[in-house]
């Protein structure tokens, strides 16, 4: 690998309305959150023909993470649970990341021009939108995708936390 290799994102949008940061935020099941996505007037003509695919991929920038630097560790508690084991950090979801990217499956709901209203989308308003791409059934559901029983049992703790909300 070349270490001289540059590497230049552009933001092609920002989250308008989405979730707000609460202090301390550690989850990031956005479920049946509803978000907006505002992409440069540039990027308009791009979304032509987006509005037939029920599902999107949104490849965004995790910025609030990447202010707080790099992961001081390799293992994380996922969530910042301790009740859950100790996993590396690429086998988790945390935003402390060596590159701050998220991808995200969200449902397209509307679009009209520039705009896309969707849920799903676990970035809090603001947030800088790196790109699109359509969720595809046929390449991106693999219905053979196993998890590990930590994450199945951190799944059951969402349920009752939104069950208890």
């Amino acid at each position: 690998m070349n270490a001289n290799h540059e590497l230049i994102l552009r933001p092609i949008g920002r989250v308008s309305r989405g979730r707000p940061r609460p202090p301390g935020d550690q989850c990031w099941d956005a479920s049946q959150q509803e978000a907006e996505i505002e992409l440069e007037l540039a990027w308009t003509e791009a979304l032509d023909g987006v509005e037939g695919f029920s599902h999107l991929w949104v490849v965004w920038w995790l910025d609030r993470a990447a202010a707080d630097g790099l992961p001081t560790g390799l293992h994380v508690h996922p969530e910042g649970r301790p009740e859950m084991p100790e996993m590396g950090l690429f086998a988790t979801r945390t935003p402390r990341r060596p590159n701050p990217i998220a991808l995200t499956a969200v449902h397209l709901l509307e679009r009209r021009g520039n705009w896309l209203r969707v849920t799903g989308l676990d970035a809090y308003e603001g947030t800088p939108i790196l790109d699109l791409k359509p969720y595809l059934r046929r390449g991106d559901l693999i219905p053979e995708a196993t998890a590990p029983d930590w994450l199945e049992r951190l799944w059951q703790i969402h349920d009752q936390e939104r069950e208890q909300s």
